[in-house]
């Protein structure tokens, strides 16, 4: 089986993207399922009920998301209510939302998914690591398990991949908005990226007006960030399962600037 998963979608341009690219991409590649990271979906910054409908409606199965899902006050209770939006499964004590699910293809293949974040210059959350064992003992059932691991620092995505290797299909990162080149299967048969990369504009800094960005770095005073507009692309990438073991056998990025 074939899944799709599409880097952090960072506003309009980045939905416009998927808009004008996915239908192509799904055919081409015979896609079973489609996943997204959604936490930087509405205007850059969180995720709104109307923004989750209409990713939906473009044909993803299922959104992971990170530290911005709770940006936008209207999304908390759409989360205890919507199963296909996931946030991180590793915040403390009885937050809004789950952070993994089972999710089935039209072919009847089982797929478990479970959203991670890391703590490596981020917030101070629970054990990444232990939270994937427990969710990970809790699917033997599925017949495929894909992580999306959120997180700032390569060395902790790298290191939950090599800790999940030959337990779970795939670890990708997400988060950074720039897609890394070190795709790879492990030796145990866990595909592995770092960062899928982001689907968004890329005339700015990983998806926003580069004029304030460079402005905050030359002053390091605070600056208001605004989605970048101009040269649209879609970072993603294919990864081919055996559906029999529940291990890959290939991932292939994917880059494409839409016109």
């Amino acid at each position: 089986m074939n899944i799709l998963f599409i880097g952090d979608i960072v506003g309009r341009p980045g939905r416009f993207a998927l808009k004008e690219r996915l239908d192509r991409l799904v055919d081409m590649h015979s896609i079973d399922l489609v996943i997204a990271n959604c936490e930087n979906a509405a205007a850059g910054f969180g995720l709104t009920i109307d923004v989750a409908e209409e990713l939906f409606g473009y044909g993803i199965n299922a959104l992971t998301s990170g530290n911005h899902i709770w940006d936008k006050r209207d999304i908390v209770d759409f989360l205890d209510t919507e199963p296909r939006v996931l946030r991180p499964a590793n915040y403390p004590g009885e937050v809004p939302g789950r952070g993994s699910g089972v999710f089935e293809t039209n072919t009847g293949v089982k797929v478990g998914i479970i959203n991670l974040e890391g703590r490596v210059f981020m917030n101070d959350l629970d054990c990444p690591f232990q939270a994937a064992d427990r969710l990970v003992s809790a699917m033997q059932d599925v017949d495929v398990i894909f992580v999306d691991m959120h997180a700032e620092a390569t060395s902790e995505k790298m290191a939950i991949g090599w800790y999940l290797d030959g337990r779970v299909s795939a670890v990708v990162g997400t988060h950074t908005h720039v897609q890394t080149a070190d795709e790879r299967i492990l030796p145990d048969g866990t595909a592995y990226i770092s960062d899928v990369g982001m689907t968004g504009s890329r005339d700015g800094v990983i998806g926003m007006r580069r004029e304030p960005i460079i402005e905050k770095f030359l002053t390091q005073r605070p600056v208001r960030f605004e989605v970048a507009k101009k040269n649209p692309m879609l970072c993603a990438v294919v990864i081919d399962i055996d559906e029999a073991t529940g291990m890959a056998r290939q991932i292939k990025r994917v880059m494409e600037l839409v016109n």
